[in-house]
């Protein structure tokens, strides 16, 4: 007989869609592992609609406003959680912080203990600060005593390729000035770290 499902939790902020394209990468990934259910949410907008619109954001962000937004609370239902945010000046986005820092209550009774979490993001160029951005979410997960998962080693499109491609052993990441989106390499590498979170989850919690 088959164990209760394993959940594994998406959570984004996108303004053009980068972020939101690498989620759908990172479920496709969780999904090819047997007994994972993968449920994608958006943490809330902090920016009104009038800057948005004035960052050319407006249309874009159709493209995914069918997203549950996410509670903080909903973090204790998961296994594994999957964090994705854009890089701002080698940081985090306000939007994320904001919504991590409503998770001092979970913090406070250990309900993040033992979980899986990846982290994923995006930068305007290639050396934009894509690891930093990651690494300072790290910092957040391992106060919250949740066990980190990157890009597995043993995927190599890590490697030399003959483009230029986001990407690391940190997470996935794809580089998106010049209205660039994900190419197929970066969305593959994020297929791969979902697919690694779901996998070191089933272990823990199946």
């Amino acid at each position: 007989m088959k164990g209760p499902l394993m959940k594994i939790y998406i959570i984004f902020h996108s303004l053009y869609g980068h972020i939101y394209k690498l989620a759908e990468a990172e479920a496709e990934g969780a999904r090819k592992v047997d007994g994972a259910e993968v449920k994608i949410f958006q943490v809330p907008e902090t920016l009104t609609e009038d800057i948005i619109a004035k960052m050319g954001a407006t249309e874009t962000k159709k493209q995914f406003a069918h997203i549950p937004v996410a509670n903080p609370q909903i973090l204790a239902e998961a296994d594994g959680i999957i964090f994705g945010a854009p890089t701002r000046f080698g940081m985090i986005c306000a939007q994320m912080r904001t919504f991590l820092d409503g998770t001092g209550g979970l913090w406070g009774a250990g309900k993040l203990n033992g979980k899986v979490a990846g982290v994923f993001t995006s930068s305007n160029m290639q050396h934009g600060g894509q690891e930093s951005t990651i690494l300072s979410l790290h910092t957040t997960l391992l106060h919250h005593g949740m066990i980190i998962a990157g890009v597995p080693n043993y995927e190599k499109r890590l490697g030399i390729t003959s483009e230029v491609s986001g990407g690391s052993f940190y997470g996935a990441s794809t580089i998106a000035g010049n209205n660039r989106m994900p190419s197929e390499n970066e969305l593959e590498i994020a297929r791969s770290q979902g697919k690694y979170v779901a996998e070191i989850a089933k272990k823990i919690f199946q």
